[in-house]
């Protein structure tokens, strides 16, 4: 690879999955970025907005040899951007919402140099078993979710038990495409 690469992402999940492609990166966070997008961006564009919102906030301070990348998820359903929870009610809210029904999960990527930018987005749909009161409840009160699209990680207990299949990449719904990121960079090796 032609640059260092710069994972611009506090979470352990990025992080974990971009060590899985044996490639060596350091982690850079700049806190406070605005991640608000348009209040008329359809749902399969908030992602790349904000994937981009976070590479244009690293364009100022980034070096000739860098390569940043960003990303940003969001959960569909019926329509709806499910992002974040607010709190555990929020929490519970969205896991009623999701139990027993397909939704989709879209992770766009930035990957920017001082002078260029490619962008990507993958879509994985996923099918979640009907969840009991009690099932959401111990997961949101033992796993906290919420610094999770969609108020769920797929690797934690509520994947094993709430997950009844996928179509698409799974480490897409956790957060990081791999795959198709390890495609991208080879192209820009």
């Amino acid at each position: 690879m032609n640059y260092r690469i710069i994972l611009a992402s506090g979470s352990p999940r990025r992080k974990e999955l971009l060590k899985g492609l044996d490639i060596d990166f350091e982690v850079r966070v700049i806190p406070g970025i605005d991640e608000t997008h348009p209040p008329d961006t359809p749902p399969d564009g908030i992602p790349v907005c904000l994937a981009r919102r976070k590479a244009d906030a690293y364009l100022a301070t980034m070096k000739p040899d860098e390569l940043v990348i960003t990303a940003d998820t969001v959960v569909v359903l019926d329509g709806d951007v499910l992002e974040k929870p607010a709190d555990r009610d929020d929490a519970i809210r969205m896991l009623h919402r999701l139990s027993g029904r397909k939704h989709r999960v879209i992770t766009a990527v930035a990957l920017t140099t001082v002078d260029r930018r490619t962008e990507f987005s993958v879509v994985s749909t996923v099918d979640f078993a009907e969840l009991a009161a009690a099932e959401i409840e111990y997961y949101v009160d033992r796993y906290k979710p919420f610094d999770k699209a969609g108020a769920y990680g797929i690797q934690e207990w509520i994947g094993y038990i709430g997950v009844r299949g996928i179509e698409g990449s799974f480490y897409n719904v956790m957060g990081l495409p791999v795959q198709r990121l390890y495609r991208e960079l080879e192209k820009l090796a």
